[in-house]
């Protein structure tokens, strides 16, 4: 065996981790601090905030006693509040019977119910905020797309005689003006009804003249993006690549690939790649993917797994803090929405359980995003902290969302569930989270 043709897979296996370490810390990191300033906030004291678990690498106390520390193993996180008998917040009945009644306002346990609920909820709350933050961020880096279409710089594609130049604006293209990009209905009319040619007519505006110009087909079948874990990232298939033939069949726009693909049934594909100017060959097999539609539920169909997009960049217009906070909120609430339904269609059956991933899917994940930009890593992050957030809000014993359930309890009934009843929940919570790790570990190794 030649040892150093293993380095570039090392490699990669490494950069896979360090991308899912680096995303779950910052993850885990805003979720246990979240816990922990407003528990500070509302007198709780925190003895311990760690990061990791297992062997202790690093650790400082600061003025307010709490000990900050860095641990071995970097798959989570928690706080340890004063009263507490493990990270999971279980009571510590010995310590807490030994605690000077003036001490016990600042113990998880022996604070008011509003301030414990307040301490609990913080953590997704905080997951949320960081989604939010992050997809604000990026929209606002980003910009949204002039209306009308303004052409920047102009992508490297196959076709021949372009005249179309950065700092045109676009009045119709074929002879179809274009509907506003929030007329979605329209504006996808419009798309579908486009030639299948790779040049076209473009009448433009240059220069304050009113011109017609040749120029590309405006959504050829260009690689934006890739899926991780896809049939087309598992190919070799690299963003900037242009899909010119699907089994010798010419083709010139994203809609014939789509169509293509979702009309294969599933048969391998062999598709002629414009890749740098030369050309290449790849197979690939599409894969039946479960996805989430606008108006619920969702629809199956044979994906390879690629974004597409322009023929060119288009223009952009700033967009104000205001409306980035709320398409953030907007795109918070959407992958929350679609989690919850997919995790409904998994329990029904309506879709396939291998749409849940355990820790090596989301490692792979990490790994694919942080490959191609640091924007998409920094999305996923955000993708991937609303999950996290969500996660933790379910009624489970051990979770945030189990604690939430015993606060409520108490509220209703006057008293919290006695220690007995809390130590057998807890201890079935811990077997559901188990289980339910174990099982989207099998996914990760055993589905397609």
């Amino acid at each position: 065996m030649d040892i150093f043709a293993l380095i570039p897979q090392f490699g990669s296996v490494l950069g896979v981790i360090a991308a899912f370490v680096v995303a779950l810390s910052v993850i885990v990191a805003v979720h246990e601090y979240g816990h922990y300033i407003v528990g500070r906030w509302c007198g709780i004291k925190a003895e311990v905030f760690s990061l990791g678990f297992g062997p202790v690498l690093f650790s400082r106390k600061d003025r307010h006693g709490t000990r900050w520390q860095l641990a071995a193993l970097p798959l989570g996180g928690y706080v340890k509040f004063l009263g507490d008998a493990d990270p999971a917040s279980g009571k510590d009945s010995a310590a807490m019977a030994a605690t000077p009644p003036e001490r016990l306002r600042h113990t998880m346990h022996g604070a008011p119910l509003w301030a414990r609920t307040a301490t609990v909820a913080a953590g997704p709350v905080f997951n949320f905020i960081l989604s939010i933050a992050i997809f604000a961020g990026v929209m606002m880096v980003q910009g949204k797309m002039a209306e009308p279409l303004q052409v920047g710089a102009l992508k490297p594609l196959p076709a021949e005689g372009v005249a179309l130049q950065p700092g045109d604006t676009v009045l119709d293209i074929a002879g179809t003006q274009m509907p506003g990009y929030d007329e979605r209905g329209a504006f996808d009319v419009f798309t579908t009804a486009l030639p299948d040619q790779q040049l076209m007519e473009y009448r433009i505006l240059r220069g304050g003249q009113e011109m017609t110009v040749p120029g590309p087909h405006p959504l050829p079948p260009i690689v934006t993006q890739l899926a991780p874990q896809s049939a087309a990232y598992g190919a070799g298939m690299e963003a900037g690549d242009v899909i010119t033939a699907i089994n010798g069949m010419p083709i010139s726009s994203f809609t014939q690939l789509k169509g293509a693909v979702e009309s294969s049934g599933g048969a391998t594909l062999r598709l002629d790649v414009w890749r740098d100017g030369g050309q290449e060959q790849l197979s690939l097999t599409p894969r039946r993917m479960d996805e989430p539609q606008e108006g619920g539920g969702f629809s199956t169909q044979w994906r390879i797994g690629i974004a597409g997009g322009w023929a060119f960049e288009p223009g952009t217009e700033r967009l104000g803090p205001l409306a980035a906070l709320t398409d953030g909120t907007r795109q918070t609430y959407a992958v929350a929405a679609s989690s919850v339904s997919g995790l409904y269609y998994m329990i029904t059956g309506a879709i396939s359980s291998c749409n849940m991933s355990g820790p090596l899917g989301i490692a792979q994940t990490s790994g694919a995003m942080a490959s191609q930009g640091a924007e998409s890593f920094i999305w996923f992050i955000a993708v991937l902290s609303t999950a996290v957030g969500l996660l933790n809000l379910f009624p489970i014993p051990v979770l945030d969302g189990g604690h939430l359930v015993f606060y409520a309890y108490e509220a209703v009934f006057r008293k919290p569930p006695s220690d007995a009843a809390l130590k057998v929940l807890m201890t079935i919570g811990l077997t559901l989270i188990l289980s339910l790790m174990l099982f989207a570990l099998f996914n990760d190794i055993w589905c397609p």
